[in-house]
């Protein structure tokens, strides 16, 4: 796998490749990654890879030419062309489900766009998909980038030391992760939940179910929404979330309502 980075500050990527639990990756080559710098394309004496906005307003605007020049060298290098991704606050929302389906690919050309955007016609020419982390404005597309770039690099073989942890993350089965415990066993007045000491892997599994349910129900509705389309939810599960919103109280002695 391979996701090649047009950006203009390339030494923000570098640190990136070489901590956390997902450098072994990078370090084996598992997954690759390069940046291209939009600016070392550039054919002018000022490098210039941005100028102002036709029809006026603030801001800059990324020229078209430097970023063909750049996508041109970093498809030439790869194996095969790789799918174009652009990350803008006009894109889709960025998803679990979107994160594995890229796992199992070749990788990508992530733009990194900066200044005031990208000149369309670029986008229009060149870009396969583009990208949101949410509803806010961040100052490039480096950060959404490297985002991707975590998120999709976890999930490939060997990378997690179990490698069943991904399977129980938030979002893997349309769900929130439920809580989780470690030692000291008693903490104060707060202790972990007998339950998790029992031994009892069934009713540790019932547990961590209901406790998913219940968080998703209370944080994200739309994920026990989006759960029910897809046929995720079991019968107990329906059981369990109609008593809930009938107004039984939730694992913590508290209602949803």
């Amino acid at each position: 796998m391979r996701f090649d980075l047009l950006t203009l500050f390339p030494e923000l990527v570098a640190p990136f490749l070489t901590q956390g639990i997902t450098r072994r990756a990078y370090a084996s080559g598992q997954v690759q990654v390069q940046c291209w710098n939009p600016r070392d394309y550039t054919e002018d004496n000022y490098r210039r890879v941005d100028d102002r906005c036709y029809g006026g307003g603030p801001g800059m605007v990324m020229l078209v030419e430097p970023l063909e020049r750049a996508l041109a060298a970093a498809q030439s290098a790869r194996a095969q062309p790789g799918p174009v991704i652009h990350f803008s606050p006009a894109g889709r929302r960025m998803d679990q489900a979107l994160v594995q389906e890229l796992a199992h690919g070749q990788g990508a050309v992530l733009v990194c766009g900066r200044y005031e955007g990208i000149d369309q016609r670029f986008i229009d020419r060149h870009v396969d998909l583009e990208l949101s982390l949410g509803d806010f404005v961040l100052s490039g597309g480096e950060l959404p980038a490297l985002a991707l770039l975590d998120a999709v690099t976890r999930l490939q073989p060997g990378v997690l030391g179990d490698a069943a942890s991904h399977e129980q993350d938030s979002f893997s089965d349309g769900l929130l992760d439920c809580p989780h415990y470690s030692r000291p066993e008693q903490l104060g007045a707060d202790a972990v939940p007998p339950v998790l000491l029992s031994g009892h892997h069934e009713q540790i599994r019932a547990w961590r179910r209901e406790r998913s349910l219940w968080l998703t129900l209370t944080r994200r509705p739309d994920l026990i929404a989006a759960a029910r389309a897809d046929g995720r939810l079991s019968r107990k599960d329906e059981a369990l979330l109609s008593a809930w919103s009938a107004g039984a109280p939730g694992p913590d002695g508290k209602t949803c309502l």
